[in-house]
């Protein structure tokens, strides 16, 4: 009798999880700095090349190799985020349209997942529970917020995102803002403060700077706008300190991101995103 021996079915292994810490780089000191992305919303300022992309690409790499989290792109030139769009399940170019339909659709997944946690008895998603984590990271918030389409439609999708911003942490849906428009126009205070961790990066002025990490911080000595021009990758970053943290970003080169970002679509078998 000849025995058959079968090879069970290759099994994709994450090597992390959206609830880990996230390397975002070192600070002053040497000290590594880790952001914990599955409960707080992050926003990112500061002036074009100053960093702003490198800790996107940070957080998209993290959380395309994540086995809990459904990555959202929204990416108005395509081409920051569009290396990881093969792990994204949802990948938004340039359509304020698509993009008010996408957010629309996680305001019902957030207040469905509302729903269910109010009947289970418990406060939010946590890990281990079945409930993947909707990391939604969102490139130049202004051009969808302030620049394109109808102002109604504009009008639209900042509220939506508001609300996404202001109650979705608890429900797994969390959002990471990026703009290189600092202003009271695009990010105005009491949006600004719904967010936990945020992270300036070189500014033009003092009060571009404080529109990011929030009032005041500039004159105590916190100004993006005093970092060198020629430091690319170095921020302010305010966390659960309570103290803006100076630190500079770990950078990715465009060859590590194309190899990243092909091994996170095989781990998820996707050939094509959800595209919009």
């Amino acid at each position: 009798m000849t025995a058959t021996l079968t090879c069970p079915a290759t099994v994709p292994v994450f090597p992390f999880s959206v609830f880990d810490p996230i390397h975002l780089g070192v600070d002053e000191f040497g000290e590594l700095v880790h952001v914990n992305l599955a409960e707080r919303n992050m926003l990112i300022g500061g002036e074009p090349g100053g960093g702003k992309s490198s800790a996107l690409n940070l957080i998209t790499a993290h959380g395309a190799l994540s086995a809990d989290c459904r990555l959202i792109l929204v990416d108005g030139n395509q081409v920051q985020l569009g290396p990881w769009r093969h792990s994204a399940d949802m990948f938004i170019g340039p359509s304020l349209k698509d993009a008010i339909d996408a957010f629309t659709h996680f305001q019902q997944i957030m207040n469905g997942r509302y729903d269910k946690l109010l009947a289970q008895g418990v406060r939010k998603v946590a890990r281990g529970d079945g409930e993947d984590v909707y990391l939604v990271v969102i490139d130049e918030y202004a051009y969808y917020s302030a620049t394109v389409g109808k102002k109604a439609d504009r009008e639209d999708f900042a509220a939506l995102a508001r609300d996404l911003i202001a109650r979705g942490r608890a429900a797994g849906v969390i959002l990471v803002l990026a703009t290189q428009r600092p202003s009271h126009q695009i990010i105005d205070p009491s949006m600004r403060d719904l967010f936990s961790y945020r992270l300036a990066f070189r500014c033009t002025t003092d009060s571009s700077s404080d529109v990011i990490l929030g009032q005041g911080w500039a004159a105590q000595g916190y100004s993006a706008a005093d970092i060198d021009p020629l430091a690319r990758g170095t921020a302010w970053l305010l966390a659960e300190t309570g103290v803006p943290r100076r630190i500079r970003t770990a950078f990715l080169t465009d060859s590590d991101i194309r190899h990243l970002a092909a091994y996170a679509a095989q781990l998820r078998r996707k050939d094509t995103p959800h595209a919009r």
